[in-house]
């Protein structure tokens, strides 16, 4: 396996925690505020689209991320 694709899975893996409750907790108050509060359905739906918005975030994040930093190590 490249040493560029492993160091992409870590940073995406360590992104993924942080990213996913910061995206989880702003779509919640912003349902929160259009529409009262959130009951705890609505609430799940919110979590699982901002799991996925977050893995997708995250990959794509840490794939062009870690292109620039190893292109900028190539003589």
């Amino acid at each position: 396996m490249n040493a560029q694709w492993l160091w992409t899975l870590l940073l995406g893996a360590g992104l993924y925690l942080p990213v996913r409750k910061l995206i989880w907790v702003m779509a919640v108050r912003r349902a929160e505020r259009r529409g009262g509060p959130a009951d705890d359905e609505k609430r799940d739906a919110i979590r699982k689209r901002a799991y996925v918005t977050a893995a997708l975030l995250c990959f794509i994040f840490a794939v062009l991320y870690t292109q620039v930093l190893f292109q900028a190590q190539t003589p």
